[in-house]
């Protein structure tokens, strides 16, 4: 039993790039699946597809490098935590890294970016942060 799987997805996806994995596996949760959508169309991973092993779902996150080999995601950052939740108005949702970053969020509309929220103006949990 995992006391945060979400930091045991960033964990994850985090380890798996400094080890230059192609992809990692793990736990499935539509609240997972929904983060790793965020990131994929935001360009920080490769992609991400669903699987069936021993009659439990996975997730296979694909992980995205750059032309040298190095992962596109710099730094992942659990905000959030089941001990200390995090939440924001839209109106002070802070730029990660003066706008080069991006914060993942979990509003009333679903799982979304900084930016999107923003421009939505709804504001929300603040579940990590990528740069």
């Amino acid at each position: 039993m995992l006391t945060d799987p979400i930091a045991d997805l960033l964990t994850r996806i985090r380890n798996a790039g400094l080890a230059r994995h192609e992809d990692c596996k793990m736990p499935h949760s539509k609240l997972k699946e929904r983060i790793v959508a965020v990131l994929t169309s935001e360009g920080c991973l490769g992609g991400y597809s669903t699987t069936e092993e021993g009659g439990h779902k996975k997730l296979v996150v694909v992980l995205k490098y750059d032309d040298q080999r190095r992962p596109v995601i710099e730094k992942i950052r659990r905000v959030s935590m089941p001990g200390r939740r995090v939440y924001v108005r839209h109106d002070r949702i802070a730029r990660v890294r003066s706008g080069l970053g991006l914060s993942v969020l979990s509003t009333s509309r679903g799982v979304m970016t900084d930016s999107e929220a923003r421009r939505l103006k709804v504001g929300g949990e603040i579940i990590c942060e990528v740069w």
